[in-house]
């Protein structure tokens, strides 16, 4: 800590007066990813003519820019021009943008309208349906975000997130280990702290925001190089760091923690560095749902050593690790995650190293190959107390819990453009996944051995290892210039019982008229049963059995139509209408509601479910609605409208609703900046977000048979029968930027106001021993998140 002090304060002796920014960045070919050298780019709306052409390498500098919010046009012979509007120009750090340019179906005509780069546009040039693009910015604006791309993903259409103390994100319906998480072109653990074996959500969020680029969140029909998947793919990337300039970032929050950024020139050749570390913060000022201090830190890097004779090489990674102490005596009432009874010691860690090559082939191809090594671990143990301020109280040990996942991960793909009509990519994805994982508990469980306990029972205990091989073809066909086709076959193969499949990919996109669009998307998508359900054990004739290891893949056919329209300019409206057919979900052998399908929700998996078939099915169908307006003029505003269904069939046959079945969800964000002061350098802004949704569905607890085991018996033949109540939720956020007059400095402050009426929205109903009642135990209340940073 002392030396990332003195870096600071070195830095802020040094640096350089400046009264005006600067914008740089990198312009590429939409399809074939090469730069293109010679782009003019264009500072709009001066009065004295602001403009540049980028190098060799397609980079560019716009030197003695204005602050405030700016606009850039960007021109290239034969290719279609485009703006990017609304560049946040501070003091205190260059803005970097990335740019892809599309060359001209024909020839371009005398005059051409100059189209604006938007959000629903992606990063992946091949994800045409139910995708979007998000930013560093987007994540960090938002309020009630809390610095994490999973609670800003829950403003899209058609994710559901209804739940103050974890970031699960369930995507039209699916179960959120449904997820794909992918760092860099490779699938990666959950990239959470405090996460646990076989989920994809927690309270806190690992991945920092300020390292992301422009990323991709995509919902259904996901193109040919996504795999291992049924709900959606965040397609995430790390932004390099300056390649000019040293610039460093102090910042602090209740939720991101206290945090150092640094950032700059790294050998020659366009190399950087961009490193960040962060420490947790909100034990300090409390909070969280639980009254223990929670303890999390990561460091996260991208070290691009430059484009050379051999291509360009970089190396990314994230280091984070988290734990927490819940001890009986100091549990709340309300406590969402302690109890009077029990004292509960979690552990978890998770990291990604990766090596990143790219090597241009020719004008207009290149090859991308990623290599990795990731892995996640926690480690969870409880004790609990008997007769608990009694003469007999004594302390058990009632759970042990230890999971250490580890991958060797080689992605490698082709790209190259055929010709201003036809893009082509091919690849593939290979996965060495080892799993050491060991759990024994006592919950219900029968008391063998008569020492007045429940028995200790051995669920899991293993060491496993599987390899997944994934290769795909994909192509982007240009038919006409208002008909694209994109197009592929991914296929998937998995060592641990030699499962194959084949599943074809396609999505249409018409352009009715020149601000009027039609998409039509269709997928097959599997993915494996997740791993805490596959490797349980069963006693067999007085020996443990892993009876599930041999299920197949679980299967998706995702069926997608779409319309969007662009209003006016910065405005834009879009509908999709969407049904998924689920079959080959895992259902025990018996008649029973249980389903693979409803896992996930919580931090553990059910540990009683064994010698499962693949007969479950289900599907998810509805509507969504987007209106959008992107920032300009000093404002936004987002207005997102899900309506759906979520059912599955358990082995009895009956159909259910899935616990991820809310029925809706409905998003309203508005945003507001003003310039203030006399040279109108400074920025005061204001943010707000409304969230209403249906209550999730939920198993109702037998109370007189939970009385007389002595823990939750549910009513299974009434499996999510019963809605929780509606959820509700206001936040507000208001914050001052400062623009240093003379000096490379900018200062942020904020309070973000989080469920600002204190609505009591419902966590569970759930059975408490302590009192043989069913209690109802609330989420988080009304919480103060406030922040400031300092960039120079």
């Amino acid at each position: 800590m002392k030396i990332i002090l003195k870096l600071f304060i070195l830095c802020v002796t040094f640096t350089l007066h400046a009264q005006t920014g600067t914008i740089k960045g990198l312009i590429i070919d939409k399809q074939s990813e090469i730069p293109l050298p010679g782009a003019t780019v264009e500072l709009l709306n001066q009065d004295t003519a602001i403009g540049t052409i980028t190098d060799e390498n397609g980079y560019f500098t716009l030197e003695n820019v204005p602050l405030g919010r700016q606009s850039i046009r960007i021109k290239y012979v034969g290719y279609e021009p485009i703006t990017l509007p609304n560049l946040d120009v501070t003091t205190g750090k260059d803005v970097t943008v990335n740019a892809s340019l599309t060359e001209a179906f024909g020839k371009l005509d005398t005059v051409i309208l100059t189209s604006e780069t938007s959000k629903d546009r992606t990063v992946n040039k091949l994800a045409a349906i139910s995708a979007r693009q998000f930013s560093m910015e987007e994540v960090n604006r938002f309020s009630g975000g809390r610095g994490d791309v999973g609670r800003l993903a829950s403003n899209f259409a058609g994710v559901s997130a209804p739940d103050d103390s974890r970031n699960d994100i369930v995507v039209r319906g699916n179960s959120p280990t449904g997820l794909l998480w992918r760092l860099e072109g490779i699938p990666i653990p959950s990239p959470n702290h405090f996460s646990t074996l076989g989920t994809t959500g927690s309270p806190v969020s690992a991945l920092n925001p300020n390292m992301l680029k422009n990323s991709d969140f995509i919902t259904s029909a996901f193109p040919a190089e996504y795999g291992n998947a049924l709900g959606g793919v965040f397609d995430l990337g790390l932004r390099k760091g300056n390649p000019d300039d040293y610039e460093f970032t102090a910042q602090v929050g209740a939720f991101t923690g206290v945090e150092g950024m640094a950032e700059g020139p790294l050998g020659g050749n366009q190399g950087s560095f961009l490193v960040a570390g962060r420490y947790s913060l909100i034990g300090l000022v409390g909070g969280g749902g639980t009254s223990a201090t929670p303890n999390y830190s990561d460091i996260s890097y991208n070290i691009d050593l430059g484009t050379g004779t051999y291509g360009n090489l970089s190396l990314f990674g994230i280091v984070g690790n988290s734990d927490i102490n819940l001890y009986g005596d100091k549990a709340e009432k309300d406590d969402l995650f302690a109890a009077k009874d029990e004292n509960s010691f979690v552990k978890s860690n998770f990291h990604v190293f990766g090596l990143n090559h790219r090597i241009t082939i020719g004008k207009k191809s290149y090859i991308k190959t990623v290599a990795s090594i990731s892995g996640s671990g926690n480690n969870f143990t409880e004790d609990r107390i008997i007769d608990i301020d009694t003469p007999d109280e004594r302390t058990i040990k009632y759970t042990e819990s230890d999971n250490k996942q580890n991958r060797i991960t080689v992605s490698s793909l082709f790209n190259s453009k055929i010709n201003n009509k036809i893009t082509l990519r091919t690849g593939v994805l290979f996965e060495n996944l080892k799993l050491k994982s060991f759990l024994r508990d006592r919950d219900e469980q029968p008391d063998l051995n008569n020492d007045g306990d429940p028995d200790l029972y051995t669920f899991r205990n293993t060491d496993e290892s599987l390899n997944l091989f994934q290769p795909y073809i994909q192509g982007r066909f240009r038919l006409t210039e208002k008909l694209t086709l994109n197009a592929g076959l991914h296929s998937q193969y998995s060592s641990l019982n030699s499962q194959f499949v084949i599943e074809p990919r396609a999505a249409i996109n018409y352009k009715v008229a020149p601000k009027h669009s039609l998409s039509l998307g269709y997928g097959i998508h599997h993915q494996n049963i997740p791993l805490p359900i596959l490797f349980l054990n069963e006693d067999v004739n007085g020996e443990l059995v892993q009876t599930n290891r041999n299920l197949d893949f679980i299967k998706s056919e995702h069926y997608v139509l779409g319309y969007d329209v662009k209003l006016a300019k910065s405005w834009r409206a879009k509908a999709e209408v969407y049904y998924q057919n689920i079959t080959k979900a895992a259902v025990e052998a018996f008649p029973s509601s249980y389903s693979s399908l409803t896992e996930g929700a919580d931090f553990g998996f059910n540990n009683s479910v064994v010698s499962l078939k693949n007969n479950g099915t289900g599907y998810n169908q509805g509507i969504e609605l987007t209106v959008e307006k992107f920032f300009s003029n000093g404002y936004y505003g987002l207005l997102t409208s899900s309506f759906f269904e979520s059912k599955y069939k358990g082995s009895d046959g009956i159909e259910r609703n899935s616990p991820f079945n809310n029925g809706y969800v409905t998003n309203l964000l508005a945003g507001k900046e003003i310039t203030v002061g006399k040279a109108q350098k400074n920025v005061l802004f204001f943010d707000t977000r409304f969230t209403f949704s249906g209550g999730r569905y939920y198993t109702p607890a037998d109370l007189e048979a939970s009385r007389q085991e002595g823990f939750e018996v549910l009513l299974e033949d009434q499996a999510f029968s019963k809605q929780y109540d509606n959820y509700m939720r206001l936040d507000f956020k208001v914050g001052f930027k400062i623009n240093s007059k003379k000096k490379k400095r900018s200062h942020k402050f904020y309070v973000d106001i989080q469920n600002l009426t204190n609505r009591k929205n419902i966590f569970e109903r759930r059975y408490n021993r302590l009192t043989n009642n069913i209690d109802r135990v609330d989420q988080i209340g009304l919480f103060p998140d406030v922040g400031y940073r300092f960039q120079f």
